[in-house]
């Protein structure tokens, strides 16, 4: 299968680098659509036979290029190779939303479910048929940003039989109302590796009080929950506003935190 992926197209306004590939149009049986896959493969890759954690990450087209990002990148691509020499490394998947559909498919209810269940048996499938991974869930962490990180945090505990770690950040759980509230207090306590932040200037000056209340909330709820500060980062970034800029900034303290030198 990794015959299908294909070298990603740089444009001359690409801004990706290093080795990024995408598998197009892959269907999803569970929710009726397609959409490409992009994998960002290690600096070490093609140097050596070692196999890989993997970070599945949602709203893919703003990770790698901006000039598919809907306003920046996240730079994830620099910043994995400027983390390797730290002895940090993994296969990063970028899952592109699904437009219209994509707060649909990033919430909590029947919608979700299906979209969770095509990156366990659809996505997952194909990435560890086709590069070196390690399948552990240890070794398999989900990620997001927004509406991203509501079902990045969803997926750690609906499915803490694949996933092992998560990077939440700036999580809309207030447009979840309390359903995802609700499902962490239910689900069973599993080792996990959790980094949670979120920016005290979000929607300022609208909402912020209130969104960063609620990530709050759930920083609570999995101190409850018995996560300990090896398992759980909590962080609020004081002065930022919810944008790629910042998720940006923060990314490389997240893959720190949630994958030590290995």
């Amino acid at each position: 299968m990794v015959e299908q992926w294909q070298q990603y197209p740089r444009q001359p306004s690409s801004t990706v680098v290093g080795d990024v590939r995408v598998l197009h149009d892959v269907e999803s049986p569970q929710l009726g659509n397609r959409r490409d896959l992009l994998v960002c493969l290690p600096p070490s890759y093609h140097h050596t036979d070692r196999h890989y954690p993997v970070l599945y990450l949602q709203d893919g087209q703003n990770l790698f290029d901006r000039a598919t990002s809907f306003s920046g990148e996240w730079y994830v691509d620099k910043t994995m190779q400027a983390l390797a020499p730290e002895g940090i490394e993994a296969v990063v998947v970028g899952i592109p939303n699904a437009g219209e559909q994509r707060t649909a498919e990033y919430l909590p209810d029947e919608r979700g479910r299906h979209y969770l269940d095509f990156l366990t048996s659809t996505v997952k499938p194909i990435v560890d048929a086709s590069f070196r991974t390690r399948t552990a869930r240890a070794d398999t962490g989900l990620g997001g940003s927004s509406l991203g990180g509501v079902i990045s945090m969803y997926g750690l505990f609906a499915r803490p039989d694949v996933f092992g770690f998560a990077a939440v950040m700036s999580p809309a759980f207030a447009l979840a109302q309390d359903s995802i509230m609700e499902f962490v207090a239910a689900a069973p306590t599993t080792p996990a590796r959790i980094w949670l932040d979120v920016g005290d200037a979000e929607f300022e000056p609208w909402v912020s009080p209130a969104y960063v209340e609620s990530v709050s909330r759930m920083h609570a709820l999995l101190r409850s929950k018995g996560y300990s500060d090896d398992e759980l980062h909590y962080a609020i970034d004081h002065g930022a506003r919810h944008e790629e800029a910042a998720w940006a900034r923060r990314f490389p303290q997240a893959i720190r935190f949630l994958l030590p030198p290995s």
